[in-house]
C-alpha cells in the first residue's frame, strides 16, 4: 500500500514567519516524518482579498492534479476564490484549513467584512471537510454553514524549552511581544498602555515582521518616538527561530494585545516556558490562556491593559508573588500540551477521516 499523498496549496513560499506558516510547516514536517508524501504548491498573486495572479495560480495548480487528490487549501490561499473551487470540487477531495475566518481580520470595513465573510462561506461550502486550530475556530466555521460532521480540530503544538531567566539581576523587567505589526495584533493598543505604565521600570522587545501592514507599523513606531519611548520599546524586525528562542529566555513575561487570535501559538510557546502572559480575551485566547497563567482584558482596552502590566510590575512584594504564581502554574500547564509529533499524529489522523477515499489510481489523470 502506497504511503498517503497530500497536495497542500498555500499563498506563497512555507518559509514565512507568521503562526498560520509556522503551523503549516511543521505540519508538513511531521506528515513527512510519518512517511506522508507531502507536495506544497505556493500560489503566486495578492492574498486573501486575490488579484488576477493569486486567481490563475490556484486555477493553474488545481487543474494539474489528478482525479481524486487530496487537497488541502489554507484558508488564505482559498477563502476568496470560491469560483476557481467548484469546478473542481466533485473530482479532487478538498479540505479547506481555517486558522481564523477571513471576515474576523482587524481593519476591515463592514463592505470588505460582508464581502469576504460572504466568498469565505461560498468557499468552505465546495470543501469535503475543514481543519481548523481550536475549538473556537470550529465553532466559527459551523456559525459559517460548514456541518458540525464535516469539522476536525487538530492544535499546535510546542516545542520543548527551558524556563524562561528573565534579564538577569540589575535589570529592569522585560516584556516581550512576538507578533507580526498589523492591526490585529494591537501594537497600537500596547503602546497606549506602555505610556500610561512609563513610571515604571522596564523594557519591552516587540517581534515580528514590519512589511505585512508597513503604514500601521511606521505608525506604531512614531507614537514610540513621540512617546520618547524609543529607548525602552524596540523592534528588532522577524526573527529566526535562535533568536526568538534567546528573547523567550530573557524575558519576564509575554504581552499580546491581540483583538482576535484563533489560537496563539506564542502564548502557548511563552507558558511552555513558564512566562506570565498578559493579553487579552479575543478570540480563542481564553481558552488557550489558563486563568491562573495570564492576566486576560478585553481587547483594544489600553487602560485595562496597562493595570494589568502595572500589577505584575510594580516592584512590590505582591507583584513578583504574583509573577511566580503566574509562571508557575504557566509551566503546569504546558506540561499537558502536546508536542509537534502528537500534533502531527492528530492533524493526519483529521486528514484521513476528511478524506478517506482520497488518492487517485496510478498514472492516473485529469478526468
Amino acid at each position: 500500500m502506497s504511503p498517503p499523498h497530500l497536495h497542500l496549496v498555500i499563498p506563497g513560499p512555507l518559509d514565512q514567519r507568521t503562526g498560520g506558516y509556522l503551523y503549516d510547516a511543521r505540519m508538513v514536517d511531521e506528515l513527512r516524518r510519518a512517511n506522508w508524501r507531502v507536495t506544497i504548491h505556493p500560489l503566486e498573486g495578492r492574498f486573501p482579498d486575490p488579484d488576477g495572479r493569486a486567481r490563475a495560480s490556484l486555477e493553474e495548480v488545481l487543474a494539474r492534479l489528478s482525479d481524486g487528490s487530496r487537497v488541502l487549501l489554507d484558508g488564505l490561499a482559498m477563502g476568496g476564490l470560491p469560483e476557481s473551487l467548484r469546478p473542481h470540487a466533485s473530482r479532487l477531495r478538498l479540505m479547506g484549513l481555517v486558522h481564523h475566518p477571513l471576515a474576523d481580520e482587524t481593519g476591515l470595513d463592514p463592505s470588505q467584512r460582508e464581502r469576504l465573510g460572504s466568498l469565505e462561506r461560498e468557499a468552505l461550502a465546495t470543501c469535503g471537510g475543514v481543519l481548523v486550530t481550536s475549538d473556537f475556530t470550529a465553532a466559527r466555521v459551523v456559525e459559517m454553514g460548514v456541518p458540525p460532521d464535516g469539522v476536525r480540530v487538530a492544535p499546535p503544538g510546542t516545542r520543548p524549552a527551558s524556563d524562561a531567566r528573565g534579564p538577569g539581576p540589575g535589570h529592569p523587567p522585560r516584556l516581550l511581544c512576538v507578533a507580526s505589526v498589523i492591526p490585529r495584533k494591537g501594537h497600537d493598543v500596547l503602546v497606549e498602555a506602555l505610556v500610561q505604565i512609563r513610571d515604571l521600570p522596564w523594557n519591552c522587545v516587540c517581534a515580528g515582521s514590519l512589511g505585512r501592514a508597513p503604514a500601521f507599523a511606521r505608525a506604531v513606531r512614531q507614537k514610540v518616538e513621540e512617546e520618547g519611548l524609543e529607548a525602552r520599546v524596540r523592534f528588532p524586525g522577524e526573527c529566526e527561530d535562535g533568536m526568538l528562542d534567546h528573547l523567550y529566555h530573557g524575558a519576564s513575561l509575554l504581552v499580546l494585545a491581540s483583538h482576535y487570535e484563533g489560537y496563539g501559538m506564542v502564548l502557548t510557546e511563552a507558558l511552555a516556558r513558564g512566562l506570565p502572559v498578559v493579553s487579552t480575551t479575543g478570540g480563542a485566547i481564553p481558552a488557550t490562556v489558563p486563568a491562573d497563567a495570564g492576566l486576560l482584558v478585553p481587547p483594544g482596552d489600553a487602560e485595562a491593559l496597562a493595570g494589568a502590566l502595572r500589577s505584575l510590575l510594580a516592584g512590590t512584594p505582591e507583584a513578583e508573588r504574583a509573577r511566580e504564581r503566574m509562571a508557575e502554574a504557566a509551566r503546569n500547564h504546558a506540561a499537558s500540551l502536546p508536542d509537534w509529533r502528537e500534533a502531527g499524529r492528530t492533524f493526519a489522523r483529521c486528514l484521513l477521516e476528511l478524506s478517506p477515499d482520497a488518492e487517485p489510481p496510478v498514472g492516473g489523470g485529469h478526468g
